[in-house]
């Protein structure tokens, strides 16, 4: 299994039975292979029981997600209007978003839609990091160049302040606490210090730390 459907993989973990979740673009999206069942996946341009991805005559314009990527609903899927689907953003009923980051502070911030020289757009993160009751990031630890993308102060414009719940990344699982960055999970082979030398801030490690799954 290459890196990133593993990141989507344990992600998928903190989702249960019973869940409504958002899933972002890029990585995020991949953990609709790997979710438990009884959840149900929301898109926020209007449909809460998005399934499957899909390709070829299966493809059906009316059936895309916010990124325009074609997908087969599930039985029990609701198609709601863009107002709608954002109240329910807003409304807090939705268990968890998943999204990537360019960069997290120690305190939780995130920075996802713009860095100099480049604007992602910031669609609908803004609202899902506020609205969601939970917030997974999912990214690779650090950037192409070898540069932190867990950072102790955001350089590039936030999507929201103090947001960022658990970070998912190929070499590890990290938990934002009021008490700092706490190291749960670890990729076998690597150490606590291994992470160190690849972040900013300070990172605790759990009394509990865990193997990650390979």
């Amino acid at each position: 299994m290459n890196a990133r459907n593993r990141i989507a993989r344990r992600a998928a973990e903190y989702f249960a039975d019973g869940d409504v979740i958002n899933l972002g673009i890029g990585i995020p999206s991949l953990c609709n292979d790997y979710a438990p069942p009884g959840v149900m996946f929301h898109t926020e341009n209007g449909l809460v029981g998005m399934g499957r991805l899909v390709a070829g005559m299966l493809a059906v314009e009316g059936f895309s997600n916010a990124t325009a990527m074609r997908f087969v609903p599930v039985p029990g899927a609701s198609a709601l209007d863009s107002a709608e689907s954002f109240a329910l953003v807003r409304s807090g009923k939705l268990a968890a978003t998943v999204l990537g980051a360019l960069q997290v502070a120690e305190n939780g911030d995130l920075a996802n839609w713009a860095q100099p020289g480049r604007v992602f757009g910031m669609g609908g993160a803004m609202d899902l990091v506020t609205g969601a009751r939970k917030v997974i990031v999912t990214m690779e630890l650090c950037t192409k160049d070898g540069q932190p993308k867990i950072v102790k102060t955001c350089s590039y414009p936030l999507t929201g302040e103090r947001c960022v719940d658990h970070i998912v990344t190929e070499q590890c699982v990290i938990d934002v606490t009021p008490d700092g960055l706490v190291l749960t999970e670890l990729l076998a082979g690597l150490t606590p210090d291994d992470i160190r030398r690849q972040i900013e801030p300070r990172l605790m490690v759990s009394h509990q730390l865990k193997i990650m799954q390979e």
